[in-house]
């Protein structure tokens, strides 16, 4: 039984591709790792943190106050949340500040949760 180069060429291709998507697959990660802090309850759990350290502090604070006195507070854990960053802290304001247009500073927070 003789196979002509091109069927050879061909079987091989598809080989070669079943083999490539394969590896490809077992490459991506495929569950949550446990300091992954982009989840919804991640960012959830920031956001209240925030509005906690607001609450405690009268909202008298500069976004570089609150970023200190976040990363300061007992309930932030450093660990799962090693990459919290100013960035990161102005991420969750500006998201904040989208859900409450009314909202605009730090002490308008503080009178919307109050």
């Amino acid at each position: 039984m003789e196979f002509e180069t091109s069927t050879l060429m061909m079987i091989f291709f598809i080989i070669i591709l079943v083999v490539s998507l394969w590896k490809i697959y077992a490459f991506l990660p495929n569950k949550q790792l446990a300091d992954d802090d982009k989840t919804k309850e991640s960012q959830e759990e920031l956001t209240n943190l925030i509005l906690l350290v607001i609450k405690n502090n009268n909202g008298n604070l500069t976004i570089n106050e609150l970023f200190q006195q976040i990363k300061c507070s007992e309930i932030f854990d450093e660990k799962h949340y090693w990459r919290f960053n100013q960035n990161r802290l102005n991420q969750l304001l500006n998201s904040y500040y989208l859900k409450h247009p009314h909202v605009e500073t730090i002490k308008d927070i503080y009178k919307n949760i109050t």
